[in-house]
Formats: structure tokens, C-alpha cells, sequence
């Protein structure tokens, strides 16, 4: 079960790095929700590799086709079945497989399972984010068209290159100076895809992505690799979504973005910044807004008791440095003799760019599911 996420909207992936296909069976989408394949292509077009100078040269296009579920245009409230053929595996690439590589699943699949995939990373790649990304996709449009959410994600930090972010304050409130964070940033209640896709780092200041790309450039002909950091926000979540104790919101997101591939930090609101606060700096107080109560600002990340309060959601996810480079190293085999693992395949040397679509669709497929759950409560 493993291999299945969600609970009222519940969506299972399949497939391996060099297999014949990549997908998901999405289950519980609700029905007459307008989807068609181009909806979904737009984000698997963002999470493709082969995009520029700074991702993996592999050459997918990625073409998505629906095999169920939807019909002229519309969901059927059936089964969602999302299929994406690989067209450029090279398992001649992963010969040396009988070496746990550094870094890798090699090692601790085969101690669970006695087996691995016989190339690439199989289920343990990041090529098995296609489906993810493709089930996401459609939850990410029944939230915009049922309630209005707009989830938006981007690259705020590379290899300690960090770009200016603004979160702590709500965009209807001048923002209270002592903030470290607010002056000449990216505010995080404006920002939409279109400003993050301007460069092929994602990064909506252009500045930072400048020097964040020709980092690594570098780091790529150093045969090397460098990890960083995506923040993102999700925008018009009512209050009210997400379930008491053990399946909190943030918990909710915090196990959808650890699952992604090479993540291996997740913080919400102002995170690890508030271990350093007192109550009174970190304490959101309520006021009243236009539509009614919130809060004046937002170092909570938007939810509060592990339920929204109708604030902007916004967290950051940290990711390692890819763990296959272009440089020799030191490892033994499954006996414990001494080797050395010479570089071979082809993979980014910074996950970053083409991890921002995954982040945004775990976003989707965890609010969906807190929507339904919400949806069902009130229709009791």
C-alpha cells in the first residue's frame, strides 16, 4: 500500500526509471469536473526532463494519455487512469547496479526486498514523480474551479544562494518592519506561475535565479551536484480544512512532501525561525478583514490546531544534492570489498527546477483530499 496516498481522494502510482510506463490510478475525483489532457500536460511539460542546460539531459516528452474516467471533456466520477510511456530509457547506463551506490535506494531496497530494479533508481527514481505530478494536475484544477485555490511554488534557495521571500505578513496589513524578511522580496500573495517560470531555475527574482543558474552551471562542470530549497503557497484555502490530531493539515503536507524523492526538510509558517521567538513575536493576532476574521499575520503558515484559518497556507521543503554525480567515488559491493564507482546515466545537477510542479501537486492532492473530507462532514 505504499504506492497508494489520500484517504476520500486517493491516487496510486506505478511504473520504474527505465520500465515501459510511468502513471497513476486516480480514485474519488469527483464527477462533471472539466479535465482533458492538455490540462494535465502544462504541469508534466514543467516537470520533464531535457528542459535546459541545468536538468538532466534524458529526452522524455512526456506525453500524457487519460485512459478512464473522463469523457467529452468532464469527469466521470469513475476511476482516473493517467499513462505515460518512457521513450528514452538506457538501462546499458546502470550496469554497474551490482554496487549499492552512495546516496541511493540500491542498498536498503535490497536489503528490504531482495531485489531492485535492474536500472536507474526504479521505484525509488524520481521518474516516478510522472504520475504524481499528472494526478495532481487534476486535483489542482477541481480546486481552482469547486473553491478557488491557487497553489503556486518556487525555488527560494540553491546551494546557500537564497533569494529574498516575504511570508510573514498579509498583504492587506502594512507589514511590521521588524520583520527581517519583507523589504525588496518576493511577496508570496502575488506571485503566480507565470512569474516563476521566467527562468529555467524557477525562481521569480530574477536576480537571485541568475546567479542561482550559473552556481549551477558550475557545480554541473565541477561533475557535481548541489541541493536547495522550494517554497510554496497555497491561496484561498477556506478555514476549516483538515482533521483533528493525527491527521492534521500540516502533518497531512508534511508527509506528502517528505515522500517526494530527495526531500529531506519540511517546515510551515515560520518553522524553525519560531524555536528562536518568544509568544508575543510569534503569536498571530486576529482582526477583522473584508471577509471576515483573520489574522494580521501569518507566522502560523495558515493553519492553526492542524485546521486552516482561511490565511494563506505557505511552507518550504529542503532537498539534497542529487546523489549520482560525475565524479569517481570510493563504495564497496554487497560483500563489503573495496570499489570504486565510475559516474554513468543521466540526472540534474539540481533537482530544484523540476521538482517544483511535484511540490505543487502533493499540495493539490492533500488540500483535495481535506476538501472531501470536509464536503462530506458538512453533507452528514
Amino acid at each position: 500500500m505504499s504506492s497508494t496516498f489520500g484517504n476520500y481522494l486517493r491516487v496510486t502510482t506505478f511504473g520504474e526509471s527505465h520500465g515501459k510506463a510511468v502513471g497513476a490510478v486516480l480514485d474519488g475525483f469527483p464527477a462533471n469536473v472539466p479535465l482533458n489532457d492538455g490540462d494535465i500536460q502544462v504541469q508534466l511539460d514543467r516537470r520533464r526532463p531535457g528542459q535546459s542546460s541545468i536538468t538532466t539531459p534524458r529526452n522524455e516528452s512526456d506525453i500524457l494519455r487519460i485512459l478512464s474516467g473522463v469523457e467529452n471533456g468532464k469527469t466521470l466520477g469513475t476511476p482516473i487512469a493517467l499513462i505515460v510511456e518512457n521513450s528514452d530509457q538506457r538501462p546499458n547506463d546502470y550496469s554497474t547496479n551490482a554496487l549499492p551506490r552512495p546516496s541511493h535506494a540500491d542498498y536498503t531496497y535490497m536489503m528490504k526486498y531482495g531485489a531492485a530494479a535492474s536500472s536507474g533508481g526504479g521505484r525509488a527514481s524520481a521518474r516516478e514523480t510522472v504520475g504524481r505530478v499528472a494526478a495532481g494536475a487534476a486535483a489542482e484544477i477541481f480546486l481552482r474551479e469547486r473553491f478557488g485555490v491557487e497553489i503556486v511554488a518556487f525555488v527560494s534557495s540553491v546551494g546557500g544562494i537564497d533569494a529574498p521571500v516575504c511570508v510573514w505578513y498579509d498583504i492587506n496589513t502594512p507589514p511590521d518592519n521588524s520583520d527581517k524578511n519583507v523589504v525588496n522580496s518576493i511577496d508570496i500573495n502575488t506571485i503566480n506561475k507565470t512569474g516563476v517560470d521566467q527562468n529555467p531555475v524557477r525562481c521569480p527574482d530574477q536576480q537571485s535565479a541568475k546567479r542561482m543558474e550559473e552556481f549551477i552551471k558550475s557545480v554541473k562542470d565541477d561533475g557535481d551536484s548541489i541541493g536547495g530549497i522550494i517554497t510554496c503557497v497555497c491561496r484561498g484555502v477556506p478555514a476549516g480544512w483538515g482533521e483533528p490530531v493525527f491527521q492534521k493539515l500540516e502533518a497531512q503536507l508534511a508527509q506528502a512532501m517528505m515522500s517526494i524523492p530527495a526531500a529531506k526538510g519540511f517546515e510551515i509558517g515560520a518553522g524553525f525561525a519560531s524555536a528562536a521567538m518568544r509568544g508575543s513575536e510569534h503569536n498571530d493576532l486576529f482582526i477583522k478583514k473584508p471577509n471576515g476574521l483573520g489574522t494580521q499575520t501569518n507566522r502560523s503558515g495558515g493553519i492553526q490546531g492542524g485546521i486552516s484559518n482561511g490565511e494563506p497556507i505557505y511552507f518550504r521543503v529542503a532537498f539534497k544534492p542529487t546523489a549520482t554525480i560525475g565524479k569517481e567515488q570510493k563504495t564497496a559491493d554487497y560483500q563489503g570489498n573495496e570499489t570504486t564507482l565510475k559516474p554513468a546515466g543521466r540526472h540534474d545537477p539540481c533537482v530544484l527546477p523540476r521538482a517544483v510542479p511535484v511540490v505543487e501537486s502533493m499540495a493539490a492532492l492533500v488540500l483535495a483530499d481535506m476538501a472531501l473530507a470536509q464536503t462530506a462532514r458538512q453533507n452528514c
